[in-house]
């Protein structure tokens, strides 16, 4: 995904656990830099830095300098997309526990 104006789509960087933690990290605190970001993980600060790289191209997180620092920001904007898949099944869930329940009382 090196091409400038391609967007990576949100559901495969959320695919890999990795960037979900990420995602999870920054969900929790304003920004922060790579640095601080990399000792929550089991690998060098190139591997987080190209997680966040599929991340930046899915539009979920932002970066911007600060010094000789990077901060990265979540933006959950693009999570709306995968709320609203989810929430087709959650009914379609709910319907079919509704259905079981109904037969069990039975």
């Amino acid at each position: 995904m090196n091409k400038t104006n391609e967007k990576r789509d949100v559901f495969v960087a959320i695919a890999d656990p990795t960037r979900r933690k990420l995602i999870r990290i920054l969900a929790n605190t304003d920004e922060l830099p790579l640095h601080e970001l990399t000792p929550h993980f089991q690998m060098g600060r190139t591997a987080v830095s190209k997680h966040l790289m599929i991340l930046r191209e899915a539009n979920l997180v932002t970066n911007r300098k600060a010094g000789r620092e990077t901060k990265y920001r979540l933006n959950p904007e693009p999570l709306q997309e995968v709320r609203d898949w989810l929430s087709f099944y959650e009914q379609f869930w709910r319907e079919r526990a509704a259905i079981l329940k109904n037969m069990l009382e039975e």
